[in-house]
């Protein structure tokens, strides 16, 4: 399946400056399938070495000396053919389960930097090491699931790919196409963005309700997936609680429903913790790996964001909205029939963090005065820019327009189910559908109003 991370990779594999690339996200979003095509179509060779299938062969390779000379010689055998370093991509998946293959990078940087390696891994972070980390000496990119974007890209037609490209193309959005983009959104919001699930949906013949069901039980099997590894890599008390602060993601998430979703609450979701303290390490590692996001409440909307918040305050949301839907046991008929109230709102919500932390955002933040919240704060041209989240057609905001009156920002925008239209020349209102869409499509007159 097409990812828009490919032209990133291309990128990498033709700068001057290149070095070893660690491709990061929870496992199942796609890592490996990725990195084998894109070897296999951009380099004359792509060796492929799994460290976690063959764990301890590997290891043996770089357990003495790290000379990327002798590396690349005893890989040769392992691969059984040789490498030449002038033509061939190598990748290191799952590097995580070989610490010194982690520090390998480094010498293949500094000595061997013709070759190029990409090494992917889901659990980077998440236990300690004694070899050290080659800082300096990588790059980064960072994969997630496929988000509404590569869901059309994969599943509907190119008329319909490209009527999202022109979204905020003045005069080009229509009823027609704004309604048949919801249809598309709705799906999504069933399948998710999860590669195995979206192929499965792809796969079928149609989509009816038996498809959906299908996508629902993929879905079950990914989850099932992570609790395995969570007992598989946190140890069996540590893998209790990360199982148990997973599994009530949805409940901290629904809690919008009583106005309390600015702050995590740590009562009641492992027997006999209450606090921060007894919580942080199960949420710091969900985190690491993948699976969860936070978004911190500042108190102040100033720069810099992070000088206003709180390591305890936070909230979370899930890696992907289709496995929500699975979790809050969702059927898919209610969610393409709208007919499920109020959760409409946080899934709305989870869904706009999970689009643009895939476009690029690194943090994610929200501001709270009183009973008055903000679902999220964006920078934009180095001002901070309130987001208000709307999952239907009836958009007033009362929190937005207080926002406004106290913090005079030079533009704000809602995210609804309405189409695309400037309206108020300081609102803009993006369909929910476009959250993940470069904006600065949509506000061509940023510049002039931030002037």
């Amino acid at each position: 399946m097409k990812r828009l991370l490919y032209d990133k990779l291309s990128q990498w594999k033709n700068s001057p400056k290149r070095l070893p690339l660690i491709l990061r996200g929870a496992r199942q979003v796609g890592k490996t399938y990725l990195l084998k095509a894109f070897g296999e179509t951009e380099f004359e060779e792509m060796h492929y070495l799994d460290f976690e299938r063959d764990r301890e062969q590997l290891a043996q390779v770089f357990e003495s000396s790290l000379s990327p000379q002798r590396l690349l010689n005893d890989l040769s055998f392992v691969v059984r053919t040789r490498i030449d370093p002038g033509k061939a991509l190598l990748v290191f998946d799952e590097i995580q389960n070989c610490p010194r293959a982690l520090t390998s990078l480094k010498y293949f940087a500094e000595e061997l930097p013709n070759l190029a390696i990409c090494a992917a891994g889901s659990l980077l972070g998440t236990s300690l090491s004694t070899e050290s980390f080659p800082v300096g000496k990588v790059t980064f990119l960072d994969l997630y699931p496929m988000n509404f974007e590569e869901f059309l890209l994969n599943t509907a037609d190119e008329l319909e790919y490209q009527a999202l490209q022109t979204v905020f193309e003045p005069n080009v959005a229509s009823k027609i196409v704004h309604q048949k983009l919801w249809e598309h959104l709705k799906r999504y919001y069933v399948t998710g963005g999860m590669p195995s699930v979206v192929l499965t949906y792809l796969r079928s013949a149609d989509t009816g309700i038996e498809t959906f069901n299908e996508v629902r039980d993929v879905q079950r099997q990914l989850l099932d997936t992570y609790m395995r590894d969570f007992n598989k890599h946190a140890g069996k008390v540590n893998a209790a609680h990360i199982g148990m602060v997973f599994e009530d993601i949805p409940r901290q998430i629904s809690s919008v429903l009583d106005g309390s979703i600015q702050r995590y609450r740590f009562k009641d979701v492992v027997p006999g913790k209450r606090r921060f303290a007894d919580l942080q390490g199960p949420i710091h590692w969900l985190v690491k790996a993948g699976l969860t996001h936070i978004v911190y409440p500042c108190s102040k909307p100033e720069l810099p964001l992070k000088a206003f918040t709180k390591s305890n305050m936070f909230s979370l949301r899930l890696l992907d909205v289709g496995l929500l839907g699975c979790i809050l046991d969702l059927s898919p008929s209610t969610i393409l029939l709208e007919d499920y109230g109020q959760t409409k709102g946080f899934f709305a919500e989870n869904f706009v963090a999970c689009e643009w932390l895939a476009s690029g955002e690194r943090d994610l933040y929200s501001w709270s005065h009183g009973e008055s919240e903000i679902e999220f704060l964006r920078i934009i041209e180095n001002h901070v820019i309130p987001v208000e989240v709307k999952s239907g057609l009836r958009t007033r905001a009362q929190s937005l327009r207080q926002y406004i009156q106290k913090y005079s920002p030079p533009l704000a925008v809602k995210i609804t189910a309405n189409p695309f239209n400037t309206g108020d020349s300081r609102i803009l209102n993006i369909p929910l559908y476009a959250a993940g869409m470069n904006w600065r499509r949509a506000i061509k007159q940023i510049t002039q109003l931030m002037d």
